[in-house]
């Protein structure tokens, strides 16, 4: 099957979506202008017969009841509009994020931010997990803290094989249900950012202050005599004696009761918009007869507590925009009076009492359908990807034509890769300058990293069994620490070296480039091959790249444990070249000397 005509089947698809939502918005920006024409012909109306009136003898005021029933119910039917129309916007946006994918220029339009990113990891910034152009920026199609939070740990941390099977499942079952991925993507308010669940659930699962039981009944009594004072005052023209008492009672009770009412709004009360986003987002999830085991799981967690907990969030988003009317200056002083936020507090901590105890787990099931949904969002995209084979056992990985998932699926160049088992267990790759090595390294790194994560991987097809990768791909030195890069790559080394005595139950899989490349001829060949027949004692797998072509004797000292392959170029029209294919063998060619003349150094 040609997996880019396949993909290109999606992008058109994709277009087709496109048209047909800026269609419906050209729809409702028409609809808008004739709700708007006809709110002005309806106001205008109105200001006829109000004119008119001073005229009529038998007028009667009543007549302008039409108008005004008119002018409400198109605003209502307007907002509706409007509603629709930002809807459609969203998805609009979200189909137009799909396409820069499938376009193959999407960086820097997802998550860009590198506040996943654990300082020390052994492959996160080796493989470009995190930042603008990063996996994470190509994968995350989260809403929530929650679903960023849970891609990236799988990211950063294998799955063993069991947990690997169940999350295919899934993921193979979201891939299926577009329109259940587009909901997840735009239902609810904007945010900015990614809707906060961390805040909201600290709060849900400390522990409340349930008010003294007299409490409610004397604010409702002062309440009551409160009003009851300004009734008798607006009827007589005249305050009672005991209004004055009535305002100072409350205001002390008021000022007694304040830290404790905010303490009970105060974590709860900023989130309204992000509650909304949830409670939408998990009545979609609850809503959706989805087959995989892990999906249906995570809808009854969805219901823990007896009621939906879509239900639940929507119940407590109320109590909070009620609590939230309070600033509007026209019911605020009236608020005031009637102890209004005192009283929600109250409910909201009842809430907190009864539901409490399980928002954490909503919002983590939630979290793990959004990650799922973002890696079913590239098994949809990407319908040329294949499911990996994850099995226990000693340390191994079998591939063919395994593509980088970062590179432009039309250019990307695939190469085959056996590793462990009955094949070497060390690769040294030599090869001039620009010719593949390094991205050969990172597109299994990134490759492995997706198959333990749950995801399909660019690739004909790969085997492999649990691996850590590590590497020495993004090493440089530090002004700020003092290291020199030849002190940072060791130090990396040595935690590669650390990772692979210290693993148990998953292998390491080294992806070392230009090893120990910062130091003398000499001490290079020593030392690289003292580090790299360590690890294969070891016991883990991997690759180095090197362009000290001394190093590559090293394959013959290891026996069948190791082996030599090389990337080749050439110059064709005084243009250098490069196919990007793997080959086995020790590289016989240089380009350095080309490429400095070709800047125009004088060599």
């Amino acid at each position: 099957m040609d997996g880019r005509r396949d993909r290109a089947a999606v992008a058109a698809a994709c277009r087709d979506r496109r048209a047909r939502l800026l269609a419906d918005l050209a729809a409702h920006d028409r609809g808008d202008a004739r709700f708007a024409a006809a709110r002005l012909a309806v106001g205008a109306l109105a200001l006829g017969l109000g004119i008119g009136a001073f005229g009529w003898q038998r007028w009667s005021g009543w007549w302008l009841l039409l108008p005004a029933v008119a002018f409400a119910a198109i605003a209502v039917a307007h907002a509706r509009l409007l509603e629709r129309q930002t809807h459609a916007r969203r998805r609009l946006a979200h189909v137009d994020r799909a396409l820069a994918r499938l376009e193959d220029r999407w960086q820097g339009q997802g998550v860009t931010s590198t506040a996943h990113l654990p300082a020390g990891h052994p492959y996160a910034e080796d493989l470009d997990l995190f930042g603008a152009g990063s996996l994470f920026d190509l994968l995350s199609t989260a809403r929530t803290d929650a679903g960023e939070r849970r891609l990236a740990a799988w990211l950063l941390a294998p799955a063993p094989p069991p947990e690997v099977q169940a999350r295919q499942d899934a993921v193979r079952d979201l891939a299926g249900r577009d329109g259940l991925r587009e909901d997840l993507a735009v239902l609810g308010p904007e945010v900015p950012g990614a809707a906060t669940t961390t805040a909201v659930t600290a709060w849900a699962e400390a522990a409340g202050h349930a008010p003294p039981a007299w409490a409610p009944v004397v604010l409702v009594a002062l309440s009551a005599v409160t009003l009851a004072a300004l009734v008798l005052w607006a009827r007589s023209g005249t305050p009672p004696d005991w209004l004055g008492g009535a305002l100072a009672a409350q205001g002390v009770v008021g000022l007694w009761l304040r830290p404790r009412v905010l303490r009970a709004i105060r974590a709860v009360e900023s989130r309204a918009s992000d509650l909304r986003v949830a409670a939408a987002l998990i009545a979609r999830v609850e809503a959706e007869p989805c087959t995989s085991p892990r999906l249906r799981e995570l809808q009854a967690r969805l219901h823990a507590s007896g009621a939906p907990a879509s239900v639940e969030i929507a119940r407590l988003s109320r109590l909070v925009d009620l609590l939230t009317s309070r600033q509007n200056q026209i019911f605020g002083p009236l608020s005031v009076l009637l102890f209004w936020a005192t009283h929600l507090a109250w409910a909201i901590d009842r809430w907190r009492a009864r539901a409490g105890r399980h928002v954490g787990d909503w919002f983590d099931a939630l979290g793990e359908v959004e990650a799922l949904a973002a890696l079913a969002t590239f098994a949809a995209e990407r319908p040329d990807a294949v499911y990996p084979s994850l099995t226990a056992g000693a340390p191994t990985l079998y591939g063919t034509a395994v593509a980088h998932p970062l590179l432009p699926p039309a250019t990307a160049v695939g190469n085959d890769v056996a590793l462990g088992g009955l094949a070497p267990h060390l690769v040294i790759i030599s090869g001039s300058n620009m010719s593949g090595k390094s991205t050969y390294m990172r597109a299994l790194g990134v490759n492995v990293v997706l198959a333990q994560a749950g995801a399909p991987v660019c690739a004909a097809a790969l085997r492999l069994t649990p691996l850590m990768p590590a590497g020495t791909l993004r090493v440089q030195d530090s002004l700020q620490s003092g290291q020199s890069r030849f002190f940072a790559e060791i130090t990396k080394l040595r935690q590669i070296v650390d990772l692979a005595r210290e693993t148990a139950g998953t292998g390491t899989l080294f992806l070392i480039d230009e090893i120990l490349s910062g130091t003398n001829s000499h001490d290079r060949q020593e030392g690289a091959a003292g580090v790299l027949r360590g690890l294969v004692e070891l016991g883990a797998i991997g690759f180095a790249t090197t362009h000290d072509l001394a190093l590559t004797a090293l394959a013959g000292s290891l026996g069948g444990r190791a082996r030599n392959m090389h990337f080749v170029d050439h110059f064709e029209d005084g243009v250098l070249r490069f196919d990007y294919t793997l080959r086995d063998g020790v590289v016989s060619t240089s380009n350095a000397l080309a490429l400095m003349r070709s800047v125009g150094l004088d060599v």
